[in-house]
């Protein structure tokens, strides 16, 4: 089915099209005015201005030809175009976005196959709160685009093979050179199927050596060498490189399973080691990389630059390879072996100009793609400063997690909510709470903006918080179950203006999705969340339900009511929340 927009649309761009030969020019959206109508089209003013004409007596042309049932239209100011729906017009629509799964977002009819590239923690070093707005915003991302009807992948592209893991390696051998890993001629089939080390020795470990390595160049020098001897398929560097990686992704599967975050492909930079020296020498082959003072580099510059792009590094001058590599060989995969359609890589917005490099490599190496760069900002404290503990320190994103879960308990023994439940229960509930806090406070900004994470604020069951919309679903499907089964038909009835304006909000849906695809901004959904649940509030407040008279008008209103929580939970199931049975 199309919205009702997009219905007043398909007229309007054929009557345009009639009369200037320009469809465009029909474009419609939502109302700058909303007291005065529900849809306005601006086109009569560009398209009068292009063919040298009056702009009101072109919209006179287009509103005569215009023939819309149920829909008032009538022309303002020196030209626009406004749509103004009746009452019996807003219900046939309603009923028939609620009768699609969609809520009437038309998918599109050529699907794309999307890669989202999101995550990007590192292994064997903890999680920290740093790696939050790759991992929420990515989520999200992934949810709205399968929602419209595409076949997306979610990715972690793990950095599994950086030099944190000759370090380790190092900093076991030191620890513990007796070690059969360590013994020349071992046989892998000696080795230990269960590490020999828990997740929390790496991560102790790391940081002491990681800090004498840039004091000592000679160990330094040894750690550099390990990565390469790694490389070269080491058997006992490689058993602790799989003990490494295998510890932290059961520790990363459990933190992400918390926030409700999951990747499709759990890939590496490793998977990729054994192609790049193929890729470097196709580049070459291709005459697109040359020879540079010994390393071998890929020109990425146009001649329409404004500011100097430096030319991707493929391969240091003592042989190894850089992170640009990885990323190279990642978007050829997903191209020629996995076909996709789009990319988009979630990741900080200072690496802007390495991946303008990549995908610019990508398009000479001939990488027919369309790619995407959503370069977030920093979640920051109260100081403005980046998000950090007490003592100064980085946040793990375990302490956040139990801080979350924390204080979103307190909230719930404040104000007295599921004290019938076990303290099980209390505690599922406070944890959805607390997530609930941290996505919203954090999706409701433009992702390429830095934002102040304030706990106490985004954790307040009124104003707008992820708390606040978990309660407003809550109460819709109480008030649901109580009244138990609605009616098959939806009367006609006069809307009160609480109805009407609910109504449109819901009636807006398709248009409010096809937004946040068109930025990739979860914010929009955010926003129009928040305006959905308080313009229920309003309608709620002013509108008997349960204790309604007239069985037509509750009739209507019950309806009302399945839509509101259809669209309230589409929106905030995209976003990444999850709403307890209580509140």
């Amino acid at each position: 089915m199309i919205s009702i927009l997009k219905t007043i649309e398909h007229h309007t761009q054929k009557a345009f099209a009639a009369e200037t030969g320009n469809p465009a020019f029909g474009n419609v959206q939502l109302s700058d005015r909303p007291d005065l109508s529900d849809y306005q089209c601006n086109g009569a003013l560009a398209a009068a201005k292009s063919l040298k004409t009056n702009p009101r007596a072109l919209a006179e042309k287009i509103l005569s030809t215009l023939d819309l049932p149920g829909i008032e239209i009538f022309i303002a100011g020196p030209g626009f175009l406004n749509f103004k729906l009746s009452d019996a017009c807003i219900k046939e629509a309603a009923q028939n976005q609620l009768s699609t799964p969609t809520l009437g977002y038309q998918s599109p009819t050529s699907p794309k196959k999307i890669f989202v590239d999101y995550g990007g923690p590192n292994a064997a070093k903890p999680m920290h709160v740093g790696h939050l707005r790759s991992s929420i915003i990515g989520e999200s991302l992934k949810r709205l685009l399968r929602f419209t009807g595409n076949t997306v992948i979610g990715d972690i592209h793990l950095g599994d093979w950086g030099t944190q893991m000759g370090m380790l390696i190092i900093g076991l051998k030191q620890q513990h050179p007796e070690w059969i890993y360590f013994q020349e001629n071992a046989d892998p089939k000696d080795f230990p199927k269960d590490p020999p080390f828990t997740l929390e020795d790496l991560e102790t470990l790391y940081p002491t050596i990681s800090a004498a390595a840039k004091e000592d160049e000679v160990l330094a020098t040894t750690c550099r060498e390990a990565i390469a001897t790694l490389q070269k398929g080491h058997p006992g560097y490689t058993a602790l490189w799989q003990h490494f990686v295998h510890l932290s992704v059961a520790d990363m599967k459990k933190q992400f399973d918390a926030l409700g975050i999951s990747f499709d492909q759990w890939f590496g930079e490793s998977r990729y080691a054994q192609k790049l020296p193929g890729l470097v020498e196709a580049c070459i082959e291709k005459g697109i990389a040359h020879e540079s003072e010994g390393a071998i580099i890929l020109p990425v510059a146009e001649a329409t630059d404004k500011q100097d792009i430096p030319p991707l590094l493929l391969q240091k001058k003592d042989g190894g390879y850089l992170y640009g590599t990885t990323d190279l060989a990642t978007l050829q995969e997903r191209v020629e072996e996995f076909c996709a359609d789009e990319i988009i890589y979630v990741v900080d917005g200072r690496q802007a100009l390495h991946f303008e490099q990549v995908f610019r490599g990508g398009k000479k190496l001939g990488l027919s793609v369309d790619t995407k760069f959503i370069g977030f900002g920093t979640m920051n404290g109260e100081d403005n400063k980046p998000f950090k503990t007490r003592e100064g320190g980085v946040m793990r994103l375990a302490t956040l997690i139990a801080l979350l879960r924390e204080e979103a308990g307190k909230k719930i023994e404040a104000a007295n909510i599921a004290q019938d439940l076990s303290p099980e229960a209390r505690e599922e509930i406070a944890q959805k709470i607390g997530i609930a806090a941290l996505k919203f406070a954090d999706l409701q900004h433009d992702p390429r903006q830095n934002y102040q994470f304030n706990l106490d604020k985004f954790m307040r069951f009124e104003g707008k918080t992820g708390p606040y919309l978990q309660y407003a679903l809550v109460r819709i499907q109480a008030l649901q179950e109580k009244l138990g089964h609605i009616p098959p038909k939806w009367a006609p009835t006069a809307f009160t203006p609480e109805e009407r304006e609910l109504l449109m909000h819901l009636l807006n849906f398709p248009q409010v999705i096809q937004k946040a695809v068109d930025a990739l901004a979860p914010n929009v959904l955010c926003e129009h969340a928040y305006a959905l649940a308080q313009s229920f509030s309003r309608f709620y407040a002013a509108c008997p339900i349960g204790t309604c008279a007239d069985p037509t008008i509750q009739q209507a209103r019950m309806h009302l009511l399945e839509f509101t929580q259809k669209a309230l939970k589409t929106y905030l199931g995209i976003i990444g929340i999850d709403v307890p049975e209580k509140m």
